[in-house]
This record gives structure tokens, sequence and C-alpha cells, in this order.
């Protein structure tokens, strides 16, 4: 099927609270910095924007609120992952109902189904909507690791286009390229190791950094993507402390202070996680300012 350009740096946004509920004009705010500042792609509603803790109707709200405030500029990809297939089904119908792009699933988390059902699962999404469909591999949240071999017979069924791989593991990337062919889209989903992964043949990376520095990553990006590997090495030194500050407490707690400094949101995450520790946020500044920020 038809697909746009997933290609580039794709900004996993977080979701700012005021009062306990969805901060609205923040996050118009968040989405119309990062187009400014050069990013290919948003993610609304992943693992950084606490899809875990948003109610259904939230989700809803927030990827309608991306695609609304977008206004086609860049393309979006709506999270749209469950560990119920049904579930996950109705998110990504509502993706495409709404407008985005695509939609990325994350493997089942807490099920931990087999290879056979990781297939089932993602073959049941391609047969039931027709949007592009970017499998998220994250073995450390979800304690669940799809096969390049799963991936390979997913990547024939006409909707199932790509991978979000945060595993970190590079070789992984470049027998997947092989086993899926040049039309498999390949997405970083580990910020340290992604200038790694483009050499590996990635086309991108969707990002927790780029909403704290969305210019510094998109110009990383686009040196990476194009070959200017001595750019993009100058970029990652500037930046990979900033990827690794904001990881330093339960995400996107880090994240989320980074851009409290910078007024653009508030501190707020939702519990089970807390706001950031008192330890970690002199390093967070440290980053930034080593990022130019």
């Amino acid at each position: 099927m038809p697909q746009p350009l997933f290609k580039g740096v794709f900004t996993a946004l977080v979701t700012p609270f005021r009062n306990g509920a969805v901060d609205e004009a923040a996050f118009r705010n968040l989405v119309e910095r990062q187009i400014a500042g050069g990013v290919h792609g948003l993610v609304p509603v992943g693992t950084t924007g606490e899809t875990a803790t948003l109610s259904h109707d939230e989700h809803r709200r927030v990827v309608e609120l991306c695609v609304e405030v977008n206004a086609g500029r860049v393309p979006i990809i709506a999270g749209a992952g469950s560990n119920s297939t049904a579930e996950a089904i109705a998110l990504v119908r509502h993706a495409k109902t709404v407008g985005a792009d695509a939609a990325l699933v994350v493997t089942p988390y807490y099920n931990r189904p087999g290879q056979d059902g990781l297939y089932g699962h993602y073959a049941a999404i391609n047969d039931a909507v027709e949007l592009p469909v970017i499998v998220y591999n994250v073995p450390s949240r979800t304690s669940c690791d799809i096969a390049n071999e799963t991936l390979e017979r997913l990547s024939k069924l006409p909707n199932i286009v790509g991978v979000k791989d945060a595993t970190g593991d590079l070789v992984r990337a470049s027998l997947q390229r092989i086993q899926c062919g040049p039309d498999w889209v390949m997405l970083s989903g580990d910020d340290p190791t992604a200038l790694g992964y483009i050499a590996h043949g990635g086309h991108g990376c969707i990002s927790v950094s780029s909403n704290v520095a969305p210019q510094a990553c998109s110009t990383f990006m686009n040196a990476a993507l194009s070959g200017d590997f001595p750019t993009a090495l100058y970029w990652q030194d500037r930046l990979v402390q900033l990827h690794k500050a904001l990881f330093l407490d339960a995400s996107p707690a880090p994240t989320k202070y980074a851009l409290a400094q910078l007024g653009l949101c508030e501190l707020g995450v939702r519990l089970p996680l807390a706001d950031c520790s008192e330890a970690v946020k002199p390093a967070i500044l440290a980053a930034m300012k080593e990022a130019g920020l």
C-alpha cells in the first residue's frame, strides 16, 4: 500500500499535565516547537507520552490534537499499542480515522507471547485496519522480544511496514535489513546508538532527546542520513550526555524536568512515576548546556 516517507528524527512526544489533566495548550506549543526545530515526524502517546496512565479518551484526544496542530506538515506515527489485540486494533482504527499517517504498536507486554502469538497479533491488526504499522520492539520494558525471523514474516504483510528497534543491538539491524528487504522501515528507538543504527542501514530514530533539543537532533540526523559522518559525530558528542541524562530516572520525568527549565511544560508525571530526583537534576542541566540549550 502507498505509505508516507518515515525517515529522519521522529519525536516521541511527552504528554504535559496541568492540575492532573492533559495540558492542551502546552502540548500545542510543544508540537509547534518540534516542527520549527526541523524534526521529520511526531509520535504522540508512545511510552514517553505516558500512554500507560492515560485514559482511552485522553489517548484519543492527544492523537487528535497532534493531527490538528500538525496540519499535515510532517508525518505522525500515533502510539496504538496494547497487550490486548482487540484494544490495539481499536486504537489503530482511531489513528486512521483522525488522520495519523501510521501507528506504532508495541509488542504485547506482560502476556509474554511466543513468536507465533506475536505474528498473530500483528497479522490481526494488518487484516483489520489499512494503515501502516511500525512494530515497536523494546524488550527491556515488555519482557517480550520479537525475532528477526518473525519480522521477516510480518514484512510480507501489506500494512506492517517497519520497526522501532529499542534493543541497542546493531548486529540485529544489519541482519534484519537483509532479511526484511529494502522497503522495510528501520527506526532506532535508542538515542545513544542511533548513529550506529544509521550506519547499519537504519532510516531514522524515534527520539526522546528531541523533545528537549529538536534543532540539534534534526541537524544530527540530517548529517547522518546524508553520509556526513564527521558532522554527525560532532553532534553525537554534543548530545550523548543528554541522551544518557534523560534516563537517569524513570522516563519521562527527566525530560519533563528539562522542558520545565525551558518554560515549556510543568514537571508533573502520573503515578506510579514520580518527578525526577534532586540527585539527577545537575547532570540534566549540564547535559542541556553541552547540547547548546
